[in-house]
């Protein structure tokens, strides 16, 4: 029987989606619906990309096509689905918010009816979508929220898997276990066979903690643009299962959302400013300006090593007792992002193979 699973943060979660299901269904086909919304190293374009932003796609149904390995986006566009249909065993559909919520229940429903599937599951990687939408440390509520709204809207069974409580250093670990509850399965080595690799060329953090968890690493990992490193505890690896209702119940967004039927992104970003406080698509906004005029002159391999040591001894000394960073962070630290960002890993796995605690680096 076909699985169906929808990847609630986007390009970053089909990863830890993937996980989930080997998980949960061992081999069994599945298809997973996601956005093309990733970060700005990414895309430079803010914002999530619809189908006319790609080429190659293939009808799934009339609302959904399917991103394969000979899918491309239309520059200057970027995303990470096309290589993570090449080398992911699943299908993967392409959710388009630009509709609002009617449309997104829509493309939901029509695969529903496809692959005729009794229950839809939404993995979230970290766990903003079970926010209250006023958490201080809470950066991207909308992607979450709208895909809550529309499953309801679809009035199809649906149930959220929680995997990696706090990974994606939106609500802490310590704010969500209390509420989670005991229902939940904890992921183990053997199920991350077949991403590992994913990382190096794909820059989820909070999908590569969830995999270091699943392996048994413990232990504090500093990651890009936060104060503070997350801490992989045992809880790390755990995937909780809870009702949509719940979700609801507690995601003030999505149950806006869902109330008003909103109908275009534009109207669901006012939702979020109103229920919020904040657009992360103006966040986006306002990067992608700033990244344009301030762009840093490159730095090269060979610099980036050459001052390797000395910028681990700062990290070292601004977060004592640290265990890890994500090679994410390491790169961009050291003023490393794309092709370079990449090579730097490469070197660091060949050459210090003793600090490579796959898929993150051991300090």
């Amino acid at each position: 029987m076909t699985q169906l699973l929808v990847a609630a943060g986007g390009g970053g979660d089909v990863i830890g989606t993937t996980l989930v299901h080997h998980a949960l269904h061992g081999d069994e086909p599945a298809v997973v619906l996601s956005y093309s919304w990733e970060r700005l190293t990414v895309d430079p374009l803010p914002g999530p990309r619809s189908e006319r932003d790609f080429t190659g796609l293939r009808p799934l149904t009339p609302r959904v096509f399917g991103i394969t390995a000979a899918t491309s986006t239309v520059p200057p566009a970027g995303s990470t689905l096309p290589r993570l249909a090449a080398e992911l065993p699943v299908t993967l559909g392409l959710l388009s918010p630009y509709g609002g919520v009617p449309h997104l229940a829509r493309q939901i429903t029509e695969v529903v009816e496809k692959y005729a599937v009794d229950e839809v599951e939404v993995v979230d990687v970290g766990g903003d979508v079970f926010a209250r939408g006023d958490e201080p440390t809470l950066l991207s509520p909308l992607p979450d929220a709208l895909v809550i709204a529309a499953c309801a809207t679809a009035g199809v069974p649906t149930r959220l898997r929680l995997a990696g409580p706090g990974l994606d250093c939106e609500i802490p670990e310590s704010e969500l276990l209390p509420v989670l509850g005991d229902d939940f399965l904890t992921l183990t080595g053997a199920d991350t066979r077949g991403v590992e690799h994913l990382f190096d060329w794909h820059p989820s953090e909070a999908s590569a903690l969830l995999v270091a968890a699943a392996r048994g690493e413990r232990g504090g990992c500093v990651v890009r643009d936060t104060g503070r490193p997350v801490v992989l505890s045992d809880a790390s690896a755990r995937v909780h299962r809870i009702g949509l209702d719940r979700v609801l119940e507690r995601n003030r967004l999505a149950r806006a959302l869902y109330e008003r039927g909103t109908g275009t992104l534009d109207d669901a970003e006012k939702t979020s400013w109103e229920v919020c406080g904040f657009s992360e698509l103006q966040r986006e906004r306002d990067r992608s300006l700033r990244l344009r005029d301030t762009a840093s002159p490159e730095v090269s391999l060979t610099e980036a090593l050459h001052g390797l040591d000395a910028w681990l001894g700062r990290l070292r000394a601004a977060h004592p007792g640290a265990r890890y960073a994500t090679f994410r962070c390491v790169a961009e630290g050291l003023g490393l992002t794309g092709a370079a960002a990449r090579s730097l890993r490469t070197h660091l796995v060949r050459d210090r193979p003793h600090r490579y605690a796959a898929p993150l680096f051991a300090l």
